[in-house]
């Protein structure tokens, strides 16, 4: 009986350790993602937004993409409606600030730095930003219409409002949570 205690006892212990391990990996607090799409429908990869440490860690990982730099923004409303994803609607702008991680008076909410794509058309993306949340509150991605990640056709100049001159929307993704 007492073995048998401690051996309960020895894999509880292992399971809650596991669990706090898988935690640390994923930042642990709250998480969305999103299946990013092309202007075809078809789905090119996935986004994943973890919040920790008042953070929240971006990271994408795509593929069909025009190889080079390429603007990525969280979009206001979470609607990817191909071809155009229009539905997105602008930048995320809880604050109404103006576009840009340069910008005098900005940023977006929703601006990001630019995603690269590989001479193969893959990225692989991280990045953080304290300027959205993924939990409740007035600057979260889930506001009553939702958010979108989006990715353009060109590289975010960081300063040209509305959108830094960076094309049209290559990619879209509604986040859900996680």
């Amino acid at each position: 009986m007492r073995e048998a205690l401690g051996l309960a006892l020895r894999l509880a212990c292992a399971l809650a350790l596991a669990g706090c391990m898988g935690m640390a990996a994923t930042g642990g607090g709250p998480a969305a993602t999103a299946d990013l799409v092309d202007p075809t429908g078809q789905r090119i990869g996935t986004a994943t937004l973890t919040e920790s440490g008042g953070q929240v860690l971006v990271r994408i990982e795509a593929r069909g993409l025009t190889p080079g730099r390429h603007g990525i923004h969280i979009h206001a409303v979470g609607a990817c409606d191909p071809p155009g994803f229009t539905s997105a609607g602008g930048h995320y702008n809880p604050l109404a600030r103006k576009h840009g991680l340069e910008a005098p008076d900005g940023p977006h909410a929703g601006d990001l730095p630019n995603l690269e794509a590989d001479a193969a058309g893959r990225a692989r993306y991280e990045a953080r930003t304290s300027l959205v949340t993924v939990s409740d509150g007035p600057r979260s991605v889930f506001d009553a219409d939702g958010s979108a990640i989006v990715i353009h056709e060109k590289e975010d100049d960081q300063r040209t409002d509305p959108a830094g001159n960076s094309g049209a929307r290559v990619a879209c993704g509604v986040l859900v949570r996680r």
